[in-house]
């Protein structure tokens, strides 16, 4: 079986059956729009957690220079005394999120970290990258394919009075009964979920209606920037999270498709880097924005670059861990839901033991043999996020998704080829229908599929009790998660060998964990 690139768990548009090594979390995608486009020639850097943006602009002095975090005691600015032994090493702060205390630094001493460390009351330090700033890549995110207006219209055909022209493709939908959810709610204007991804195109029209701009930000140096447009993805870069804002969100206006919350709004807040580095600064930047901004819901569709698992016992990892773990339970004790993809390696988070191949995947990567337990995905497996599997057309785990009894939380859509899973008539692809940047729609497959659907059953939850905290949110979200049981034997490609096991009962299970979400509970209890 062919599973997505590790760093990006959400889909982009690469040809079905082609591997993947991003921190995005998504598969293979083709997509509608009146031109056609061409094929991702390549692969993506790091699908099962994230697309990063580089930091900022390389400066003569950033040639050597590597991005730190520095974690001290929450609630206060730096002290002075902190501040000089960052000068002292060859530091300069680059900003300080002070009620979480997460002090971001750059430097080109390369005992930096280790010299910090010995600082009373630093908890911990690390750097956040291999390569100097800017970071590189040789990954050409390339251009998902487009489909024709012949193509088009043909799906147009297919759609029912009431429903957006490309509707009829959204298999989806009745999936997790957003179709019958859409009769009664669409959901409310005044939930936001932000969208922590490659950048949003909120120009397209599927999604300017529902765009929240004051809630949106380029977080990519770590630092916020606010200039207009600064949240939308360059020509060249993914289209993913644009993909994820319409799973999300896209209008129901009579354009194009319709998301699984027509009726609340989306923000781009983005973390990665031109050439597809989602690095912790940029995450600690972005789930601190979400918190102080009226985000109710946040996607993430990623892993943290460069670790796809990050281990307590090296000390540079347990800063990368420490400094977004702070963020993620600022941000939920401020208001924020935290959901974020599984993952695309079919692993079994669960398992004693886990072979990363791809870390750290913008320096020299390594065969590591891990513990998950131990070891971790970051932030998809930080305590309180919402942990997504993803299902597929014939609404069985998808090949690609990863497992883990106690770790996923819950399942949604996330497509899966369609060799596997086909979808029934008038449906014709069995990956997820998303916008993409220039007015067009395509096809992605992967758990960053998954996550975003999720995120907006659980916006629509908030939209049904505008008052419920994050953990009521939650609680909601899995009690109205409708069992589904173990799929045993899996066998997805049918020839005869197990492709994965699951543990657990009907009612919570590695697989598909409390459930597959369901958006008519969501706006009817």
């Amino acid at each position: 079986m062919t599973a997505p690139h590790p760093r990006y768990r959400r889909a982009v548009a690469i040809p079905l059956g082609m591997a993947m090594a991003t921190a995005l979390a998504f598969l293979p995608t083709s997509t509608a729009s009146a031109a056609p486009a061409a094929d991702v020639p390549g692969t993506l850097a790091g699908v099962t957690g994230a697309v990063n943006d580089l930091l900022g602009s390389a400066t003569a002095q950033d040639a050597t220079a590597l991005s730190y975090v520095v974690n001290v005691r929450p609630g206060h600015a730096p002290s002075a005394q902190i501040k000089k032994a960052i000068a002292e090493a060859g530091g300069t702060i680059v900003t300080s999120y002070d009620q979480i205390g997460v002090i971001v630094v750059h430097a080109s001493n390369p005992d930096f970290a280790k010299t910090v460390r010995k600082v009373p009351g630093v908890d911990s330090a690390g750097n956040t990258r291999n390569a100097p700033l800017p970071a590189q890549s040789t990954t050409d995110l390339g251009t998902p394919k487009a489909l024709s207006a012949t193509e088009v219209a043909a799906a147009e055909a297919k759609s029912s009075a009431g429903q957006d022209p490309l509707e009829s493709q959204q298999w989806d939908l009745p999936a997790i009964k957003a179709d019958k959810a859409h009769e009664k709610s669409l959901g409310s204007s005044k939930v936001t979920v932000g969208v922590i991804d490659t950048g949003v195109d909120d120009t397209h029209p599927d999604i300017a209606p529902n765009f929240d701009r004051a809630a949106s930000v380029n977080c990519v140096t770590g630092k916020p920037d606010t200039a207009d447009g600064a949240w939308r993805p360059s020509a060249s870069e993914s289209p993913h999270g644009t993909h994820v804002a319409g799973e999300i969100a896209a209008a129901k206006n009579g354009v194009g498709m319709t998301g699984v919350a027509p009726g609340v709004k989306v923000s781009g807040i983005k973390v990665s880097t031109t050439e597809g580095y989602f690095y912790t600064e940029a995450v600690v930047c972005g789930f601190m924005w979400a918190a102080t901004h009226g985000v109710d819901v946040t996607n993430n569709s990623y892993y943290t670059d460069p670790w796809y698992f990050n281990c307590k016992a090296d000390p540079d990892q347990k800063a990368l861990v420490d400094a977004i773990t702070r963020a993620t339970r600022y941000a939920e004790k401020k208001g924020t839901v935290n959901v974020a993809a599984a993952g695309n390696e079919n692993y079994d988070l669960a398992a004693d033991e886990i072979t990363d191949p791809v870390s750290p995947n913008d320096g020299t990567p390594s065969d590591r043999v891990i513990d998950p337990s131990k070891c971790y995905d970051i932030p998809t497996q930080l305590p309180g996020v919402v942990t997504v599997a993803a299902t597929g057309a014939k609404g069985i785990k998808s090949s690609f998704s990863n497992q883990g009894l106690g770790v996923i939380d819950v399942a949604a859509p996330g497509g899966d080829s369609t060799t596997y899973q086909k979808p029934q008539a008038p449906a014709t692809d069995g990956r997820i229908l998303g916008t993409l940047p220039g007015g067009k729609w395509g096809y992605m497959a992967g758990t960053s599929m998954a996550s975003p659907h999720v995120a907006a059953v659980a916006a629509l939850i908030k939209s049904t009790h505008p008052y419920a905290s994050p953990s009521t949110v939650k609680a909601l979200l899995y009690a109205e998660a409708d069992a589904t049981p173990c799929t045993d034997p899996y066998d997805i490609n049918g020839d005869g060998k197990v492709d994965a096991v699951c543990e657990g009962s009907k009612n919570r299970n590695g697989f598909y964990g409390w459930g597959m979400v369901d958006a008519l509970d969501a706006v009817t209890k």
